[in-house]
């Protein structure tokens, strides 16, 4: 069976939802889109947890224009333990964006309160330049440099 489906958004939970959205609007450009406040009986049940408290923003992703795709930031006014960040984790592991200078975007995720995670580097045979960074909140973001011809 086929079904017919388009990407909508990817949702990062935040422990600063505003101070994360600004480091993705700061360093990569994205745009808000609109904020929200949900509680009560529905998010509760959607959600499955008592008493939950979601506040965030949803954040168009660059280079997709006025209807692409966005990213979510939240926050819930009870977050679970952060585990340590690793490439390895089952699970979603990063967002990736392509960029025109892996180095110079890199210098940028760190100005902002970004971490380093990696190397740049640059795999035998793939067509691309890479390296791993973190936002403030220690989540893994890809920054993509397509090689030159």
């Amino acid at each position: 069976m086929s079904i017919s489906a388009t990407y909508a958004h990817t949702n990062l939970i935040a422990e600063d939802w505003q101070a994360l959205a600004r480091f993705y609007q700061q360093v990569f450009g994205c745009v808000p889109v609109r904020e929200v406040d949900f509680q009560g009986d529905k998010l509760d049940a959607g959600v499955r947890i008592a008493g939950a408290h979601l506040r965030g923003v949803h954040m168009r992703l660059p280079g997709h224009g006025d209807s692409g795709p966005t990213i979510e930031i939240f926050n819930y006014n009870r977050l679970e333990d952060r585990s340590k960040t690793a490439t390895n984790r089952p699970g979603y592991g990063h967002i990736a964006f392509r960029v025109e200078d892996v180095a110079q975007t890199r210098k940028a995720v760190l100005q902002a309160g970004g971490r380093e995670f990696g190397e740049i580097t640059t795999m035998p045979g793939a067509p691309t330049t890479w390296c791993y960074v973190t936002d403030p909140e220690g989540n893994l973001i890809e920054l993509l440099q397509p090689a030159t011809k």
